[in-house]
């Protein structure tokens, strides 16, 4: 029987994009070979469970990557290298997307509708068109969902997010100078407290607290200092971010000395 080679026998993987603010994700590549080979900026068709999308190969660090790599049973996959017909297919989504974000704002307002419009997007079967918004409480949208529907003839979907996911899902610079971290690495929102900010000593004025979403910043969290007070990076000294001074909620124990800043 013959012995697989070790480059064969280690699992591929490849770094993409869904959108141009949005963060790096690890896929698995199948067992064969793409010629010319994937190279950043490539677009690529993935499969994420039932439902396929399309993306952009971004660059990969085989060392992350694998740190990263997704895990089950059916892990997210690249399926092909985009044709042509996807390429279009794609642009004409874009079109249609930003029709929809126009008619559906031009709509609430209208309709007096106390939300905010803030992203549409396209699923790449074309069957789906999902509208994010925001809103200080529930709103009554199902006659807003019908003339969508008409108009598009395709199924409507009304997705309602925080303050927090819409600076995650526009993206943008904080007043650090780098690009959001909700953005770009962030796993998740951990909660946030004035107390974190007081325990580091930081001027407790909103503005200066305050990232892009309106909210706490979430660097308070995970630049808090651990519990003996030693370093910065909650995890970073005792590798497990379950301390007891809150942990940084942003790493898995192996962001190192200098702060889990990027994964």
């Amino acid at each position: 029987m013959e012995t697989p080679s070790p480059s064969s026998a280690t699992p591929r993987y490849v770094s993409v994009k869904f959108d141009a603010v949005g963060r790096t994700r690890t896929f698995l590549l199948p067992e064969v070979d793409f010629e010319p080979r994937l190279s950043p900026g490539d677009p690529v068709v993935v499969q994420m469970g039932e439902r396929r999308a399309y993306a952009a190969v971004t660059r990969t660090i085989p060392e992350v990557a694998a740190r990263k790599a997704p895990r089950g049973d059916h892990p997210p996959t690249v399926l092909r290298r985009a044709t042509r017909d996807d390429v279009l297919k794609r642009f004409r989504h874009e079109q249609l997307e930003r029709e929809a974000h126009r008619l559906c704002s031009l709509k609430i307002r209208e309709r007096g509708l106390q939300m905010k419009l803030v992203k549409v997007e396209q699923r790449f079967d074309g069957a789906k068109l999902l509208f994010f918004f925001t809103a200080a409480g529930r709103v009554d949208f199902r006659d807003l969902v019908r003339e969508l529907a008409s108009e598009f003839r395709v199924q409507i979907e009304m997705r309602q997010i925080g303050s927090r996911d819409e600076a995650k899902v526009i993206g943008g610079y904080g007043t650090c100078g780098r690009p959001l971290c909700c953005t770009t690495w962030l796993p998740s929102f951990e909660p946030i407290s004035i107390k974190m900010a007081k325990r580091q000593n930081l001027s407790l004025n909103p503005s200066r607290l305050s990232g892009a979403c309106g909210r706490l910043k979430c660097c308070l969290r995970f630049e808090l200092p651990n519990a003996k007070g030693e370093r910065h990076a909650g995890c970073a000294h005792e590798r497990s971010c379950s301390n007891a001074a809150g942990g940084c909620g942003g790493c898995d124990g192996d962001c190192g000395s200098g702060g889990c800043g990027a994964p």
